[in-house]
């Protein structure tokens, strides 16, 4: 009904495509041409190529247009885009090949300063929080280049406050196992207020999915106008079967489920490589103890 380029987005198809090869070359052929370069792993390139791929779903797929129908499809989203691209991409790409999109001029004083534990923290949620704010939100999604903006500010904002808890870089390792954990923590916290407010509001707190002649127009960033002209659309109760109040309880919920599950996951992960380490530690420091001393 709404046709090929609306459904499967091609251009951001061919943008996310051209990001892989890329990626391949530097990898493959080109890589000699890099610092201190050595080989990829095949962990690494999975990682990164499902980055990619679930990019592509989230901005590219049929479930970019169903973000403008429903607005759990568009909270799936954001939790999909911000929580979880980020982690792959960043433990997809090697140490050699951070080093060379980062070191240069501007670009390492200007992450060295926004990934800062802190900073980071307060900006992402700060932003997202922001971002969810109604007025807010009716303007992003009724605006080609606002919408385009905010989207790729919040994206970077989220690569940066994974940065300090993923990051392989041994300069750049900022936060130690329990930090790690008190980081995540803090994380979830900072975003419950937004999600709450979603969750626990009785009423329909944005007209673009509520008001027709806002609706219609926040479809126009996926839809081509002139397909829209043809068009005999009502509203969004056409495509939506749950109530308004429903459909936006269910996408502050689905925001909190993959957030939980992304950081519960971490928390394992994290959690059982700091306690490995300090047993090894404590093993290490048993072992020269019970050595024998040697005689002076």
């Amino acid at each position: 009904m709404f046709g090929f380029r609306a459904m499967w987005s091609p251009i951001f198809f061919l943008f996310t495509a051209g990001i892989l090869v890329l990626y391949f070359l530097a990898a493959g052929p080109l890589r000699s041409r890099f610092k201190e370069s050595a080989p990829v792993t095949i962990k690494q390139k999975a990682l990164f190529t499902s980055s990619i791929l679930l990019l592509y779903a989230v901005k590219g797929s049929p479930l970019d247009l169903m973000g403008h129908l429903m607005f759990s499809a568009h909270m799936t989203q954001m939790a999909l885009l911000y929580l979880l691209v980020p982690p792959l991409m960043i433990y997809g790409v090697p140490v050699w090949m951070w080093r060379a999109i980062i070191y240069r001029p501007g670009i390492k004083q200007t992450v060295s300063f926004l990934s800062r534990p802190l900073i980071a923290l307060f900006v992402f949620n700060g932003v997202f929080s922001l971002y969810h704010i109604p007025l807010v939100f009716d303007a992003v999604k009724t605006d080609h280049i606002l919408h385009a903006a905010v989207t790729i500010f919040i994206f970077i904002a989220a690569m940066l406050m994974w940065w300090p808890l993923l990051n392989e870089l041994p300069e750049w390792r900022e936060l130690g196992g329990i930090k790690k954990i008190g980081y995540i923590f803090a994380n979830g916290m900072l975003l419950t207020p937004a999600c709450a407010l979603i969750i626990f509001a009785e009423t329909s707190l944005y007209s673009t999915y509520s008001n027709p002649s806002a609706w219609a127009s926040a479809l126009e960033l996926c839809v081509p106008a002139s397909m829209l002209a043809g068009l005999d659309l009502t509203g969004p109760e056409m495509f939506n079967t749950l109530p308004l109040v429903e459909d936006q309880q269910l996408g502050g919920i689905m925001m909190k489920i993959i957030q939980e599950f992304v950081y519960g996951g971490l928390l394992g992960i994290i959690f059982f490589k700091w306690a490995r380490k300090e047993r090894e530690k404590d093993e290490l420091e048993e072992r020269s103890r019970l050595a024998p001393q040697p005689v002076k």
